[in-house]
Order: C-alpha cells, then sequence, then structure tokens
C-alpha cells in the first residue's frame, strides 16, 4: 500500500480541514498517480474535496465511525480491520492512503510506500503527517531536483519501508 501526502517543513498537511497550500504540479502528480487506482481516506478528508464527492475515475474507500453515514459512489468501512478486508480485493500497489492524519496514522504499519510532496515552508497546521525522518525503517529512495512555484520550493520524495 502507498501514501500520498503534501506537507511542510514540519510536517503539517492540514489546517481547519484544508490543505495548507495549492501546488498545481502536486496536484498533477496526485492525480496521475491515483487515476485507476483505490483512495483510501476519513470522512473528514472526503468532505474536504470539491463538493464533498468522491474522487471521479477512482475507487474510493471512506472510513468513518458513523454507522448512519451514506455517501454515493464509494465504499464505506466502519474501522481499519473492515477497510484492510475490504482493500484484500486490490492489489496493494494500486492502493493510495490520501489523509487525514488519524488516517494516515492508522495506515502507517500496513503501508511500503510513502510519496511525499515536500514544502520548503512552514504554515499553521492543526493536523499532521508521521514524520518519516524520525522513524529509521522509512528511508528516502527517490527525491527530485528543486521544484517552484511562486516563491514555494518543493521536492517529490519517495519513501520506502525497510522489509526487516
Amino acid at each position: 500500500m502507498n501514501l500520498i501526502a503534501a506537507v511542510d517543513k514540519n510536517w503539517g498537511i492540514g489546517y481547519q480541514n484544508r490543505l495548507l497550500v495549492r501546488i498545481p504540479a502536486d496536484m498533477k502528480s496526485f492525480q496521475e498517480m491515483t487515476r485507476g487506482k483505490v483512495v483510501v481516506m476519513g470522512r473528514r478528508t472526503l468532505e474536504s474535496l470539491p463538493n464533498g464527492l468522491p474522487l471521479d475515475g477512482r475507487e474510493n474507500l471512506v472510513l468513518t465511525a458513523n454507522p448512519d453515514y451514506r455517501v454515493r459512489h464509494a465504499l464505506l468501512a466502519y474501522s481499519v480491520e473492515e477497510a484492510l478486508q475490504t482493500l484484500e480485493q486490490y492489489r496493494s500497489e494500486d492502493i493510495y492512503v490520501i489523509g487525514g492524519e488519524s488516517i494516515y496514522r492508522e495506515f502507517l504499519p500496513y503501508c511500503q510506500t510513502a510519496h511525499i510532496t515536500k514544502i520548503n515552508q512552514t504554515y499553521d497546521a492543526d493536523a499532521f503527517f508521521p514524520n518519516l525522518d524520525e522513524l529509521p525503517e522509512w528511508k528516502i529512495t527517490a527525491d527530485s531536483e528543486e521544484q517552484t512555484y511562486f516563491d514555494l520550493e518543493y521536492y517529490f520524495l519517495r519513501y520506502e519501508k525497510e522489509i526487516r
């Protein structure tokens, strides 16, 4: 399984259920990587998407603790265990965990690869991605040249978990 996120210097990912910044090349990379794949997200992440609707061209799996929650054109799971059972029917490399904070933390142990857009900036954030640089089993296996968007510098990084 994969994780995919854009993070700031402090591994911040969001503020008040919104992305910290929108970088067109990052959005394009996200779309290219996840199109035709399975995306796993929490209810609040789904509700933060345009019109609160599932992403087109992808199988959407939404985790929620609310058994009465309904959303069209998405699979629902009410626990990590139920989500993992549902995901068994898909190839692991075709699954992308897309947030939010608690979903990233809950699925981190099941993931092998993390696609991180690392933004060389610090923002006010109230949601964070686990700091992979502090986790010894995670190593950077690919990185891009410095990218820029106006005055922002960022990098596309791929982290992979070492199997011990």
